[in-house]
């Protein structure tokens, strides 16, 4: 039923996207339509993606699923870039890992703790990336913002670059580490592993040329939507009095994601709590560790540059967001009123920034 939903959104919304950008639509008209068009391509790139993994393996299955996870925010975030709105970008970053710590991990927990009292994931899992998600979020963004008070902008983007590189590499480290030398070590729970990596059991949806083509129209799609997208939001801005930290941490970090967050609820639903946590930290990690670090590396080929410097409400809210994450999920279990929790401390930061 979702599936055929979002066919219908793609065949209506990607010619809708062409004639209304040609014609010159308003752009609160246009800004609906081309949110609801990227969240249809998005779960198409998703399918293509997860098709693609159980053809072709658990191993490279996990890089691909590490490359295209994040693709449609990343596109958005290089158009962005690219029209010299650095603030937007930073700030969808913010509301990335806001997103996937807060909203999704919570809607996820909240739902399925409605049908199960008490689930279970992988607890080692979730302590190994505690201890990433703290390097990612607090050392690696923190630390840009601390020591560039005393520095130059050129020195600040150097700082930036350096970094960059060190996260990218780490992060590359990291899926070895799982998917490699210590596979063995990281399996998933009896129950979330026809979800996670028992790919023998499952049929993919589409052969590997079908997923391979639908992946890479959805991509260009994606990328020709996003472009225009880009162009609405400050008259989108000002018709509804949001701010660029609002449409970033909000508006674009959720169309971004929307496809992965559903996914990632539905799976908490039927009690596979593994994947669930998977896509909600490992997303986390995705954005913070690989996507963030890319576009900071981009941005020297744009006008403008982009240094990794937050500001102290989004350095503060996703710090708080990762320590919160961290004391809930450390144990290897949770329940309904956890999940209510982490919603309740996105709903704070939302109306924060809101008003900022």
């Amino acid at each position: 039923m979702t599936n055929k939903i979002f066919l219908i959104l793609v065949l209506i919304g990607v010619p809708l996207s062409v004639i209304g950008s040609l014609l010159h639509w308003p752009s609160v008209v246009m800004f609906v339509v081309y949110c609801l068009t990227i969240i249809a391509l998005a779960s198409f790139m998703g399918r293509a993606t997860e098709s693609l993994a159980i053809v072709m393996g658990p191993r490279i299955g996990g890089l691909l699923n590490a490359t295209f996870g994040n693709a449609v925010e990343l596109i958005i975030s290089i158009f962005s870039l690219k029209a010299g709105l650095v603030g937007i970008v930073l700030a969808s970053l913010t509301g990335s890992v806001l997103g996937n710590l807060l909203l999704v991990a919570g809607l996820s927990f909240f739902v399925g703790g409605t049908r199960y009292k008490r689930q279970a994931f992988n607890v080692y899992d979730a302590r190994h990336n505690a201890g990433l998600l703290i390097f990612a979020v607090i050392v690696a963004f923190v630390i840009p913002e601390v020591f560039s008070q005393n520095m130059s902008d050129v020195e600040t983007m150097s700082l930036s670059v350096g970094i960059s590189i060190i996260l990218i590499v780490l992060y590359l480290a990291a899926l070895f580490f799982k998917l490699v030398t210590h596979r063995g070590v990281y399996q998933p729970t009896e129950k979330g592993a026809a979800a996670v990596g028992v790919h023998e059991e499952e049929e993919p949806e589409w052969g590997k040329g079908t997923a391979i083509g639908v992946l890479a129209a959805a991509t260009v799609a994606v990328a020709y939507v996003s472009e225009k997208l880009v162009h609405t939001f400050s008259e989108v801005g000002e018709a509804f009095g949001w701010t660029e930290l609002f449409i970033g941490v909000i508006i674009v970090a959720i169309v971004g994601n929307a496809a992965e967050h559903a996914t990632a609820i539905i799976m908490a639903y039927k009690n596979k709590m593994d994947i669930a946590v998977e896509i909600a930290v490992g997303s986390t990690l995705q954005i913070a560790m690989f996507v963030a670090p890319v576009l900071v590396l981009l941005s020297l080929f744009f006008p403008t540059y982009m240094p990794l410097v937050f500001t102290w409400p989004e350095l503060i809210s996703m710090v708080t967001a990762v320590f919160l994450m961290i004391m809930i999920s450390n144990d290897g279990e949770t329940n309904w009123f956890e999940g209510l929790t982490l919603m309740a401390a996105y709903v704070i930061m939302g109306i924060g920034f809101y008003l900022l």
